[in-house]
């Protein structure tokens, strides 16, 4: 099994293509990157914490290789836009990948040169070294599987997997 972390703006999204991904077997929701010691939701919704809403995505690499993980990372979000998605504006919605060596962080910006070509503007996606990771509170976990007609996940999230699901359609359960 591998484990990647990665920030897209609000893990929600993230979270649900993921979750229907062959090859995946555990997406967790939390917050890492920043400086508070112990973040919660409301903390890192402030934007004060430093913190970037995030995943920890594991996955077989028997099954699915780490390229495509990193190329449904790349196109489920916009990585042109600097510290916003959507509506969602400010550093804890930043898009990051955050690496646990340097082997990692070199082959996560390989995939940001080799993503690049499918952007016009330029990918502003961060590369951070990985430190704590807080795992975020339950509520946050398998949030769309639990709340698909919650209003976020009819017109932000469905949007979002529906493509996922065109996109990587021999990947998607």
């Amino acid at each position: 099994m591998q484990t990647l972390t990665l920030a897209a703006g609000c893990f929600w999204c993230l979270e649900a293509i993921y979750r229907q991904t062959r090859g995946v077997d555990s997406v967790i929701s939390g917050y890492t990157g920043g400086h508070t010691p112990d973040p919660d939701y409301y903390s890192v919704c402030s934007g004060t914490t430093g913190h970037a809403e995030a995943l920890q995505v594991t996955f077989d690499e028997n099954v699915i290789s780490d390229d495509v993980i990193l190329s449904m990372f790349f196109t489920s979000h916009d990585p042109t836009s600097l510290n916003r998605q959507g509506n969602d504006v400010g550093t804890q919605y930043r898009s990051a990948m955050f690496y646990r060596s340097e082997d990692e962080r070199q082959r996560f910006a390989a995939a940001i040169e080799d993503a690049q070509e499918l952007y016009a503007e330029p990918i502003v996606t961060s590369l951070e070294p990985l430190a704590d990771f807080h795992i975020a509170e339950d509520i946050h976990q398998d949030f769309y599987q639990r709340n698909r007609f919650n209003g976020y996940c009819m017109f932000i999230v469905d949007p979002k997997l529906a493509a996922a699901r065109r996109a990587y359609a021999e990947w998607m359960q």
